[in-house]
C-alpha cells in the first residue's frame, strides 16, 4: 500500500490519464456493486417470489437513509482529505483517518439502535401491506445489525480512493461483490433462508472485506495509517467533514422521502406489484447511476487536490472530461432501455403482470438520462471543491421542491404513469438549475478565485 508519490501526481499528471487511473477502478467497483444489487433482486425474485421483490423495495427508504449517514462521514472526510493533501497538510490527513473511524462507529451504532426500535411502524408507514411486511422486516432487521460494519467499510473505502489507492478501493468492492455472489444463492436456495439469506450474505461479505481494509491501513510506511493520537475527535475535522458530507447526506435522506412517497402512490394506484415494478426500475436505473458515481469518485480527488493547490485550469479540465464521459454512459442506458424494456424487466421475474408494470416505468424514468449525467457530475463537483451549499441546493430542489409536488399531483390524473412521469420532469428541471449554478461557478474559477476551505 506504500505510495508516497500518489498525492503529488494528482497535481502534475495528465488530467485525462489521471481521470482514467482513478475513475476506471471506481467505475468497475460501482458497476460490480450495482450488478450485485441486480443479481440480489434476481435471486429474491426467482427464489422467493414477486412479493419478496416488493418487500425489498419497501426497504429502500431505510437503505437510503443508512447510506445517507454513511456518506455524511465518508464522502465529506474523503473530500477533505483530498483538499488537505493538495495543501501538503499530511498531519491533518492522518487525523482524518482516525476521526472517520470514530464517527462511523458512533453513527453506525446509533442509527441501528434507533431504527430497530421502530422498524415495523416505519415499514408500514413506508407502504408495507400485511402481505409484504414480513419480507421487508426479515431483510432489514439483519441489515441493521450489520449497519456499523457497512458504515465503516464504505468510509474506509472512500479514504483509500482519495489517498491515492483507487485500485485497492476497487478491489475492496469487488471482493464484497464476489463473496456476496457466492453466499447469496447458497443461503437462499441451498439453506432455504429466503430473503434473510440475502441480508446475511451482504453483512458477512462486508465483515470479511472490512478486516482486509483494516490490514491495509495498518501499513506504517503509508502516509496515513492507524496510530495513537488520531482517534480523538477534532472539531475542525468533524465540522469540515460533516459540512462537505451534508450534500450527499441530504441527497440520500431526500431519496428516502421520495421513495416513501413513490411507494405510497404506487400502492394506492397500482397495488403491491406496482411497488415490485419500482424495485425493478430502481435496480436498472441505479446500474447507470452507479457507473456515473464511479466516474465522479474518480473525479473527486483530482478536482479536490487541484482546487486545494490552486491549479484552477486543471480543475476545469477534469470537470469537462467528467461531464463528457457521464453523458456518454447515460446515453447508452437510455438506448438500451428504450429499445428493450421487456427484455430488461423479464430478467427479474417471469410474472407477466409485474413485467407489464415495469416497462412504462423504465421508459419514463430513463427519458431524461442523456442529460442526467451532467447534473450528477455538477453536484459532485461542488462537493469536490469544498462548496457543499450548491450541491445541497441541487439535491434538495430535484428531490423535494421539484419531485414531491409532481408525485402528489400527477398520479391523481394519470395513475401510475403520473408517478413515472414525475421523475422525468423533475430530472429536466434539475438539469436546468445545475447548468445555471455551474455557469456561475465557472466564472469564479476562471477569475482565479482562491480555495476558501
Amino acid at each position: 500500500m506504500k505510495n508516497e508519490n500518489a498525492p503529488v501526481s494528482l497535481g502534475t499528471e495528465n488530467i485525462g490519464k489521471l481521470l482514467m487511473q482513478y475513475a476506471i477502478p471506481a467505475i468497475i467497483a460501482m458497476t460490480a456493486s450495482s450488478l450485485y444489487n441486480i443479481t440480489d433482486s434476481i435471486f429474491i425474485g426467482h427464489g422467493v417470489g414477486p412479493l419478496a421483490l416488493s418487500g425489498l423495495a419497501i426497504t429502500f427508504p431505510l437503505m437510503n437513509l443508512a447510506a445517507a449517514f454513511g456518506s455524511l462521514v465518508g464522502v465529506g472526510a474523503s473530500t477533505l482529505l483530498s483538499i488537505r493533501m493538495g495543501q501538503k497538510d499530511y498531519e491533518t490527513a492522518n487525523d482524518i483517518l482516525g476521526n472517520v473511524f470514530v464517527l462511523n462507529l458512533i453513527m453506525g451504532i446509533t442509527f441501528s439502535v434507533v431504527i430497530l426500535l421502530f422498524l415495523d411502524p416505519l415499514l408500514i408507514f413506508f407502504g408495507a401491506s400485511p402481505d409484504i411486511l414480513p419480507y421487508a422486516h426479515n431483510f432489514m432487521k439483519i441489515i441493521l445489525f450489520g449497519n456499523v460494519v457497512t458504515h465503516m467499510y464504505l468510509g474506509l473505502n472512500a479514504l483509500l480512493r482519495s489517498s491515492g489507492n483507487p485500485q485497492k478501493a476497487m478491489m475492496a468492492t469487488i471482493y464484497t461483490v464476489l463473496i456476496n455472489l457466492v453466499l447469496n444463492p447458497l443461503f437462499i436456495f441451498g439453506f432455504g433462508w429466503g430473503i434473510k439469506g440475502s441480508a446475511f450474505a451482504t453483512v458477512i461479505s462486508q465483515v470479511i472485506v472490512l478486516a482486509w481494509q483494516f490490514h491495509l491501513f495498518n501499513d506504517k510506511n503509508y502516509f496515513i495509517h492507524w496510530k495513537k493520537g488520531i482517534y480523538k475527535l477534532k472539531k475542525k475535522i468533524v465540522v469540515d467533514s460533516l459540512s462537505i458530507g451534508m450534500a450527499p447526506f441530504l441527497m440520500n435522506a431526500a431519496s428516502s422521502i421520495i421513495v416513501i412517497v413513490i411507494n405510497q402512490q404506487l400502492i394506492k394506484y397500482g397495488g403491491d406489484l406496482a411497488v415490485g415494478a419500482y424495485g425493478i426500475v430502481n435496480r436498472i436505473a441505479f446500474l447507470f447511476i452507479m457507473i456515473v458515481m464511479g466516474l465522479n469518485q474518480g473525479m473527486q480527488p483530482i478536482a479536490g487536490y487541484n482546487y486545494g493547490a490552486k491549479l484552477f485550469d486543471r480543475v476545469t479540465e477534469v470537470l469537462k472530461k467528467a461531464i463528457l464521459y457521464a453523458t456518454l454512459i447515460m446515453v447508452i442506458g437510455f438506448i438500451i432501455v428504450q429499445l428493450f424494456p421487456h427484455a430488461v424487466a423479464s430478467i427479474f421475474t417471469t410474472e407477466d403482470n409485474l413485467i407489464n408494470m415495469a416497462v412504462p416505468g423504465l421508459r419514463w424514468v430513463f427519458a431524461m438520462y442523456p442529460l442526467v449525467g451532467f447534473q450528477m457530475v455538477t453536484s459532485t463537483f461542488f462537493q469536490s471543491i469544498g462548496k457543499p451549499q450548491k450541491a445541497i441546493i441541487l439535491s434538495l430542489t430535484r428531490q423535494i421542491i421539484f419531485l414531491v409536488p409532481l408525485l402528489l399531483i400527477l398520479p391523481t390524473y394519470f395513475q401510475t404513469i403520473g408517478v413515472w412521469a414525475s421523475m422525468t420532469i423533475a430530472d429536466f428541471m434539475a438539469v436546468i438549475l445545475a447548468a445555471i449554478l455551474l455557469w456561475l461557478e465557472s466564472k469564479k474559477i476562471k477569475s482565479g478565485k482562491e480555495a476558501s476551505i
